[in-house]
């Protein structure tokens, strides 16, 4: 009986190597954001909202003056909530507290300053968040993105020489893992009247890219 002959063919083993790569642009932000409040109280509610509403109207209209356009103003929160003091262990009704709060949006960064003293000076009593932005990010997140790729690679092929193995140049699988674009904080600050203007130094922002690369060798 004759069996026949069997052939074998090889194949060679097929290995994958995933590495992650990053890329950051550092971008100038288009215009910074301001959040002013007005902050009254009183025993009586309605006269506590009638006063918050004549400074808040008397701010808006000191930004205006400023060539502010009324669409980069814009209302954040309205709040209305009731105080107590605590005397002998007892809570005592205080009054009430109404909190007016707006957003600016100054795509002259200079003028920063002199809408925060102009506030002041027409009777905000807080600046609560103080944002550098920007408007269109795309563009520069695609650049890191970019860059994020060819660190990946970088990665994959230093690796590939260091262990002396032959790298497949084309990936077989990228994956996007991140998209940070973080507006720059600037510090909450309590409002009072002054007459020098106040110093808001230009924030840079940092856009950030991750994507993981997977190579076959």
């Amino acid at each position: 009986m004759h069996h026949p002959q069997m052939q074998y063919q090889l194949f060679p083993i097929s290995r994958e190597m995933t590495v992650t790569g990053n890329g950051e642009i550092i971008a100038q932000p288009d215009y910074v954001q301001i959040q002013i409040e007005v902050r009254t109280e009183g025993k009586d509610v309605s006269l506590a909202q009638q006063e918050n509403a004549r400074i808040m109207n008397r701010v808006i209209e000191s930004l205006v003056a400023l060539n502010i356009p009324r669409e980069a103003i814009q209302t954040a929160a309205y709040t209305i909530s009731p105080n107590y003091d605590y005397i002998e262990g007892k809570q005592v009704f205080r009054g009430y507290e109404v909190q007016n709060a707006i957003t600016v949006k100054i795509t002259d960064i200079g003028q920063a300053g002199t809408v925060i003293d102009t506030a002041i000076q027409n009777g905000a009593n807080h600046v609560s968040a103080i944002q550098f932005k920007i408007e269109n990010s795309d563009a520069h997140y695609q650049r890191a993105l970019n860059l994020a790729l060819i660190n990946a690679v970088a990665k994959a092929k230093s690796m590939a020489e260091t262990m002396h193995i032959p790298l497949q140049p084309i990936p077989i699988e990228i994956i996007e893992e991140s998209h940070d674009v973080t507006p720059v904080p600037y510090k909450a600050v309590q409002l009072s009247s002054r007459e020098f203007i106040t110093p808001i130094e230009q924030g840079t922002i940092p856009i950030n890219a991750s994507v993981r690369v997977k190579f076959r060798f």
